[in-house]
């Protein structure tokens, strides 16, 4: 398990020299170690280098794993695409919940929210780049959505989310990115008090640093490939 400490102490020194070379204060960036397919043994590995926030993206999966590490101070981030039926899972489970796209599920999230829980941290995901394979809102339709989530009770909307198309070129990768942090300034202009854009992961961290991300999502570069997974959940 040595290994997986040594990939996040790469990973964070990575994170650093990105937010170096633009004057950023690293410490604005959280690391989100996604550890879908991954087994709670790995969990508890990246627990021990200091790890805290941790992204899923198979509910059962999830469970299974909190069940198995209940007792550590975990952060659960649920990073997945949503079914309605899968809300109330995630509404008692998971801390953050990044993919809402739709306000059904919203309204879900916020009735089933627990009312001895702190509000549920919601992120709009959006579709940057219209691809039809991808869940998210489109830009057009966005300020609507949050308009009607911020107004929700036991949700508190933190931010957006992304997951661009694939592209080679950093510069290519910064001007997707930068899209979804025009996104926020403008929902903060309308007098949103958004503070988070969780995009960038292991193929694009530096240009998704460069962007104004908050949040990078890295699961290859600490955990190692994705693992088969066998239930579908």
């Amino acid at each position: 398990m040595h290994i997986i400490n040594d990939k996040i102490t790469q990973v964070r020194a990575r994170l650093h020299r990105a937010c170096h070379r633009i004057h950023r204060n690293s410490n604005e960036v959280t690391l989100l170690a996604v550890s879908k397919t991954k087994t709670a043994a790995d969990i508890r590995a990246a627990f021990a280098a200091e790890q805290r926030h941790f992204g899923e993206n198979y509910l059962q999966e999830a469970l299974e794993k909190q069940q198995q590490l209940v007792g550590l101070n975990i952060v659960w981030h649920f990073i997945g695409p949503i079914q309605s039926n899968k809300t109330r899972a995630l509404a008692e489970h998971f801390q953050w919940v990044h993919s809402v796209d739709r306000l059904k599920i919203a309204q879900r999230l916020s009735k089933q929210r627990l009312k001895h829980l702190p509000a549920l941290n919601i992120c709009l995901q959006v579709n940057l780049d219209d691809e039809a394979s991808k869940s998210g809102v489109i830009l057009a339709e966005l300020p609507a959505l949050a308009d009607a989530v911020a107004k929700l009770p036991n949700l508190k909307l933190r931010g957006l989310m992304a997951i661009p198309a694939p592209r080679s070129d950093v510069n290519a990768q910064q001007q997707s990115l930068e899209r979804l942090q025009q996104a926020l300034q403008r929902l903060n202009q309308q007098g949103y008090k958004l503070d988070t854009l969780s995009m960038g992961m292991s193929g694009d961290l530096e240009a998704a640093i460069a962007a104004g991300s908050t949040m990078v999502r890295i699961g290859t570069d600490i955990f190692g490939a994705r693992t088969p997974r066998v239930s579908n959940n």
